[in-house]
């Protein structure tokens, strides 16, 4: 199975209000393991952004400005989630704002759920946690989950984080550590770590004193009532090996 984790920064919370996407970060996972694989870009959202997304984000207008807009990366990224289920926090924000997106490019551009299952972490969480907080930083905390380096709201740690979350309340598994050791300023895809095979353990042979060692030890037990089982079992051993 084939999912993406996904998290979008806006220029405001309000898409009624004309709010536009500023970033989309995308991680994969494959049968819940991580590929090493990402889409992430920033986006010129025409518009300026609202002070208070700008304090959570640490993003600037004059930053976007060379940036590509939705339109020019559109097919990149669909290419990118299409057939996938989408793993989101607070699904409907994100989803709201992708599909005013692609309705601003045309009614044939359809809608993500036309594409994608998606999962709701946040819906997930307060399941299963009812009368806690269930951010994302909260979440984190409770699952023991590293998120010291999220300094401010960026679109690739926090699906990165948000990839670990889910995989701890679904698994118990946490801090996978994908290893980005920071947000790319531009577009970056399919992006694929290498894998170091373990090496194959080292094997410990007995010496002639721990042998002679056993030798004693099945003598006195062959003493004791019913014997030894190791030594009466000799063609049960050699059909095991």
């Amino acid at each position: 199975m084939r999912q993406i984790v996904l998290d979008t920064e806006t220029t405001g919370l309000e898409v009624r209000q004309g709010h536009r996407l500023i970033e989309i970060a995308c991680v994969e996972l494959v049968e819940r393991r991580p590929t090493g694989r990402h889409w992430q870009t920033y986006l010129n959202p025409d518009r300026a952004i609202d002070e208070g997304a700008r304090q959570v984000t640490g993003i600037e207008d004059e930053f976007l400005l060379d940036k590509p807009r939705f339109a020019d990366v559109v097919d990149d990224f669909l290419a990118f989630i299409d057939g996938a289920e989408l793993i989101i926090h607070n699904a409907s924000f994100d989803v709201g704002f992708l599909d005013a997106e692609l309705a601003r490019i045309g009614p044939h551009m359809g809608r993500i759920a036309d594409r994608c299952g998606v999962l709701d972490t946040l819906a997930m969480a307060r399941e299963r946690y009812p009368g806690q907080r269930n951010s994302l930083d909260a979440l984190c905390k409770r699952l023991g989950v590293d998120n010291s380096a999220r300094d401010l709201h960026g679109g690739l740690i926090d699906a990165q984080l948000l990839a670990d979350v889910y995989l701890a309340m679904t698994s118990g598994q946490v801090a996978l550590n994908f290893g980005f050791e920071s947000v790319a300023e531009e577009r970056s895809y399919a992006v694929v770590t290498p894998v170091t095979p373990l090496r194959r353990p080292r094997v410990l042979r007995a010496d002639a004193a721990e042998l002679a060692a056993h030798e004693a030890r099945l003598d006195a037990l062959d003493k004791a009532p019913g014997g030894s089982l190791w030594r009466r079992e000799p063609a049960a051993e050699s059909a095991v090996s």
